[in-house]
């Protein structure tokens, strides 16, 4: 007859350890002492076989039994309860070691071949200053929703509204890896797209829109007590108009074309290549070397190159930080030096992009050339939606000659009245 609660409530020590029989195989086991435990006999492959389910009264008489038939659905599976109960504990501890920390830096391992360095560094620095603070010591098994998006919060309450949802995009990835390796068994990232803020409109860079204000500014510069690195760094940032992070990481091996031993001499295929995983493209093009931007490089971007040669020419980068030869100028430096002489709030370095496109294509309209409005956005690596590596490659060759004209017709403009690099240094 089975077992009722109040039979186990009661059931008194005696004096030897005994057993109360409820039904299918569980029993109450009473020790002398008065401890009481659920039992369940069984037999598997052949064997008589007892499994613990938990002392009395904290697991009852009805969890008992759900337990007990649980095992033996196992039973009816041909699976062991102990064994399985042994592999559920193992994985469970397990699961405890397997922190957040541990399986987000072997993902962002496993990524580093197919990342730029400079996006690596970026996407650690992001992990580590962002979200493993808070979570890397939790179990990743452990982590919800709700948990990623109080971390989240953090970063948009100091403005990095985008900088949050590219941590998102981290950490669904980070989960994923994590399932694939089975100790995670949701990506609870996915569930919290709509409850980051929205991106807020882009707001125009600082930029002034003529070729008089852009020569001010470099005029402005060349008298400043800045030093001279920070100065050639601005003048070949306005010759080229790429974005300032190409100019600050520029490395000495993407120049082509320019004869170093010889300061007078010509250069007219000078070439600045730079490669597809230092540009702003999506992950995927970044190892797709048909994007790498080509810069043709007028007299003046050459001249700055060569006096930078003097200063930092035994070094791999152009613009090293003062710090360490190793590292790139900070993302600061230039903008600093406008500030304080006078352009807070009215340029920035990225402005130069701005400029540039305002008065060629001012230019183009102009002359009717409007053939060159395309070729402009070109030469400032505007990639449009959809467009392939190879059809970029193609339309760089077809108009080549005539985006060297068109940066040669820049810089003349913009350098005019300037003072050469080399008085710079002088």
């Amino acid at each position: 007859m089975p077992l009722t609660d109040l039979q186990a409530r009661k059931a008194p020590p005696g004096a030897k350890d005994y057993k109360l029989a409820d039904s299918g195989g569980l029993h109450l086991f009473v020790t002398k002492k008065g401890h009481k435990s659920w039992r369940l006999k069984y037999r598997f492959d052949g064997k008589e076989k007892r499994l613990l389910l938990g002392a009395y009264p904290e697991v009852s008489l009805a969890k008992a039994r759900e337990m007990r038939d649980e095992a033996k659905r196992l039973l009816r599976d041909g699976r062991d309860p102990l064994l399985e109960r042994h592999k559920r504990r193992i994985g469970a501890t397990a699961a405890a070691a397997a922190t957040f920390e541990i399986y987000a830096l072997r993902w962002h391992e496993a990524q580093k071949e197919r990342w730029s360095p400079v996006h690596i560094r970026k996407v650690e620095q992001a992990l580590r200053r962002d979200v493993l603070p808070d979570l890397g010591r939790v179990p990743i098994s452990e982590i919800d929703g709700p948990m990623l998006l109080r971390v989240l919060r953090k970063v948009e309450a100091r403005g990095a509204v985008d900088t949050a949802k590219r941590i998102r995009q981290h950490l669904s990835a980070v989960f994923q890896y994590a399932m694939a390796e089975g100790v995670a068994s949701a990506d609870p990232a996915s569930g919290i797209v709509k409850g980051l803020r929205p991106t807020p409109p882009a707001g125009q860079q600082p930029a002034v829109r003529s070729i008089e204000e852009a020569r001010e500014i470099l005029r402005t510069m060349d008298k400043s007590t800045s030093d001279p690195q920070t100065k050639f760094a601005s003048r070949l940032l306005a010759l080229t108009a790429v974005r300032p992070g190409i100019v600050r990481a520029a490395a000495w091996s993407e120049f082509e074309g320019i004869d170093w031993a010889d300061a007078e001499a010509p250069c007219p295929d000078a070439v600045w290549r730079i490669p597809a995983a230092r540009m702003k493209l999506e992950q995927d093009d970044k190892t797709d070397k048909a994007f790498e931007h080509l810069v043709p490089l007028p007299a003046q971007a050459v001249d700055v190159l060569r006096q930078m040669r003097r200063l930092t020419g035994t070094h791999e980068l152009v613009f090293p930080s003062v710090r360490s030869s190793r590292k790139p100028m900070s993302e600061n430096t230039i903008g600093y030096m406008y500030a304080r002489n006078g352009y807070s709030g009215r340029h920035v370095p990225h402005g130069w992009r701005a400029t540039f496109s305002t008065v060629m294509n001012e230019r183009a309209v102009a002359s009717r050339r409007l053939e060159d409005r395309p070729i402009i956005d070109g030469m400032l690596a505007h990639k449009l939606k959809g467009v392939s590596g190879s059809e970029m490659a193609y339309n760089r060759a077809l108009h080549w000659d005539r985006r060297r004209e068109l940066a040669t017709e820049w810089a003349d403009l913009l350098m005019t009245g300037l003072r050469p690099a080399g008085a710079l240094l002088a």
